[in-house]
This record gives structure tokens, C-alpha cells and sequence, in this order.
């Protein structure tokens, strides 16, 4: 009898071979529906879905060639033959066709689909990549791979939900520690500082992103960090995230104040609460996105600050940190049990201050399942 451990280990490692195979049939099936002979897909989030292979992206060609008839095969250079073997795909057997430096790859995926018509690309593909295939293939189209691929990734399996939650965990332990290392003096830069090593000290394997934006920068929703010192008075909107070892990523943002941010701030700060309150209980299957967004946005339009709301009301989640479906105005997708998306309105005021709440959160079979738990009150650092 195996030790239990290792007992445990094996049905992880069958657990997962057996996901990649049902991803992989589901992706052939949906590629024939779509009018695509294959999909090739390159170092990144959509072969670390497909094959388990969190390949490094090289100028050397390594590709999943996915046919819509027949096994996949993943092409791949000689000298990266083993971490190939070593992946979740190379386990499970499938067929590994390894180049030496003076062959052509491309070449070699054109020999692997004589004949095709239409082949689907991954997104994340290279241009050099992109036009070497086109001649190596001339007779065929090529379109994006999400379409096909799309609608899989954003429905997430109980695993990835599990992956979402730890992820959503560790980075609630980073906010958990941001106000103790909040302070007038400090720069925006040096606080970002402390909180990516908080990141990585969490469990996550990279920083993703780091923003501490204070005063008058937090009315810019995307600003990084500065050398700008923190001052009494100033709102703080720090969001941050990274990607955890296997591939899921975090993303929450809390808003902070040193001290009173004074009555004007505070009043819209309990409207923005309440837009996002009222978005995440409206969360659940056949909800279309742009409801959600708007559900949000006419909260802060009967507030007098709809015009303060700048962004669309959130994104999917999953091996990207942005990825489908997004909640914006125009999108009518129905959610379904598994989406995994943000919630994170905010108000922005040029030249003054701004706000913003983010969750991650899952459609369940009939609510929102909410992965971040931090309090979504201000956080007030005395």
C-alpha cells in the first residue's frame, strides 16, 4: 500500500491528467465546431491550460498543435525536450516531436496538418511567430484561438476555483499587513516596495503588480508608484496581485486614509460601498455583464458620480490576471455557475483623490461566492 501522502499525490497527478484530457477533446470538438483544422498554441496562459507546460517563451519555437481530427502533438527545441517531458502533458504520454537548431519548426507543425484550411492561433502568440506560420502555411487562414478557447477558460472547474480561493487567501493576507506599513514620510515607491515582498512571503511565485496611489494620484486607476510621501489627510488606493506556483492570480484593491480624508471623501466613499455591495448581491447565472456594470454605475450616477466612474465594472480571472468576460456596458453574456470575475467600482477626481473596492468573485449555482475577505470599509491608519 502506498503511504498515504503519496497516495494523495498520485490521484492529484491522475486528477489532473485526466483535466488536460478533457480540455484537450473539448478544445478539438469546439475547434471542428468552429471551422478550425487546429489549434497552435505557444508559451503562455492557454498552454499552461491545454498541456499543464508553464513553458519559458523562447525566440525557439515550442508549439501545441491541437488538431480537430486526430492526437495533439507539441512541437518543441531539443534543449527543452525535458522540461517538456516533465510537464503535466509529456507525463500523460502525449507525443513530444523535438527540433534541432538546424531545422525549421515551423516547417515541422506545417507537415503535422497537410491539408488544413483554418487554423487557430493563441492570442498571446508572437508576430515573428504569427508571420513564420503564415509561410510556412500559405494556403491557410488564420483566426484567434479564443473564440474557441475563450468560453472554456472562463467557465472554471471546482479545481480552479480552489486555485482562485487560495490565490484570493494569500493576497487578503497582504492587505491584512498594508496599513502597518502605511505612513506619512514614506513614498508611494518605498511602501510598494514592502508589499511585493509581502507578495512573494504570502506564497505567490511573482509579483503581477504593485499600486499605491496616494492624494491626488489615486484619481489616476491605473498609477503604479512614485517618490510622491504620503501626507496626512491623503486617500490611499493600493491594488495589488500576483500569480500563485500554479499559474492562478490574485487581484483586490482596499482603499486607505492617513488619518480624516475629510466629509466630501467619506460621502462618496459609503455610496462607492454600496455600489459595490449591490453588484456582488446581484451576482448569479443568466445575469447578463452589462447589468452588473450597470447595477454598480446607477448608484454612482444617483450619487452625482457617474461621471467619476471611469472604467468598466470588472474583469475575468484565471491563469490571466484580465481575461474573458468583462463587465462593461454593451456585453450581454449571461453569466453561468463558474465565472470567476472582479467587482471593483470607483470614483476618480483629477487633480483631488480616488477610490476604488475590488473582489474577486465567483458566479455559484445561485449567489456570488466572494474570494477576497478583507473589510471593504475605508481603512483608516491613525
Amino acid at each position: 500500500m502506498l503511504p498515504r501522502r503519496r497516495a494523495d499525490q498520485v490521484r492529484g497527478y491522475r486528477d489532473g491528467v485526466n483535466e488536460l484530457t478533457r480540455r484537450l477533446r473539448e478544445a478539438a470538438t469546439r475547434a471542428r465546431a468552429d471551422g478550425l483544422d487546429a489549434i497552435l498554441v505557444t508559451p503562455g496562459p492557454d498552454l499552461r491550460y491545454l498541456a499543464g507546460y508553464d513553458a519559458v517563451p523562447l525566440e525557439r519555437l515550442t508549439c501545441l498543435v491541437v488538431p480537430s481530427e486526430g492526437e495533439p502533438v507539441m512541437v518543441v527545441p531539443a534543449l527543452e525536450r525535458a522540461a517538456a517531458a516533465e510537464s503535466e502533458a509529456g507525463r500523460s504520454g502525449m507525443p513530444l516531436r523535438s527540433w534541432q537548431e538546424t531545422e525549421d519548426p515551423y516547417a515541422l507543425v506545417a507537415a503535422l496538418l497537410p491539408g488544413a484550411e483554418c487554423v487557430g492561433l493563441d492570442e498571446h502568440m508572437a508576430a515573428r511567430q504569427v508571420l513564420r506560420l503564415r509561410d510556412a502555411m500559405p494556403g491557410t487562414r488564420q483566426m484567434l484561438a479564443s473564440r474557441t478557447l475563450g468560453p472554456m477558460r472562463m467557465v472554471k472547474s471546482p479545481a480552479e476555483i480552489a486555485s482562485l480561493m487560495a490565490a484570493g487567501a494569500a493576497i487578503d493576507r497582504v492587505h491584512a499587513a498594508v496599513a502597518s506599513i502605511l505612513s506619512p514620510g514614506r513614498t508611494e515607491r518605498e511602501v510598494g516596495r514592502d508589499i511585493a515582498d509581502l507578495i512573494i512571503a504570502e506564497g505567490h511565485a511573482r509579483v503581477d503588480f504593485v499600486i499605491v496611489a496616494s492624494g491626488p494620484n489615486a484619481a489616476s486607476p491605473h498609477h503604479e508608484v512614485s517618490d510622491r510621501v504620503l501626507a496626512p489627510g491623503d486617500s490611499i488606493v493600493v491594488d495589488i496581485g500576483g500569480t500563485m506556483p500554479d499559474g492562478y492570480c490574485s487581484d483586490e484593491t482596499r482603499t486607505y486614509a492617513l488619518g480624516d480624508p475629510g466629509a466630501e471623501f467619506l460621502a462618496a466613499y459609503d455610496v462607492l460601498q454600496q455600489a459595490q455591495a449591490a453588484a456582488t448581491a446581484a451576482v448569479r447565472p443568466g445575469v447578463t455583464c452589462a447589468s452588473l456594470d450597470a447595477t454598480a454605475r446607477q448608484i454612482l450616477h444617483d450619487a452625482g458620480l457617474g461621471e467619476l466612474f471611469i472604467h468598466r465594472l470588472g474583469h475575468g480571472i484565471g491563469l490571466d490576471t484580465h481575461e474573458e468576460p468583462y463587465l462593461v456596458e454593451g456585453n450581454d453574456l449571461p453569466l453561468a455557475a463558474g465565472m470567476a470575475f472582479s467587482i471593483e467600482p470607483g470614483f476618480y477626481l483629477e487633480g483631488r483623490f480616488g477610490a476604488r473596492i475590488e473582489d474577486i468573485v465567483v458566479c455559484g449555482e445561485s449567489a456570488a461566492e466572494v474570494v477576497n475577505h478583507r473589510p471593504r470599509e475605508l481603512v483608516v491608519v491613525a
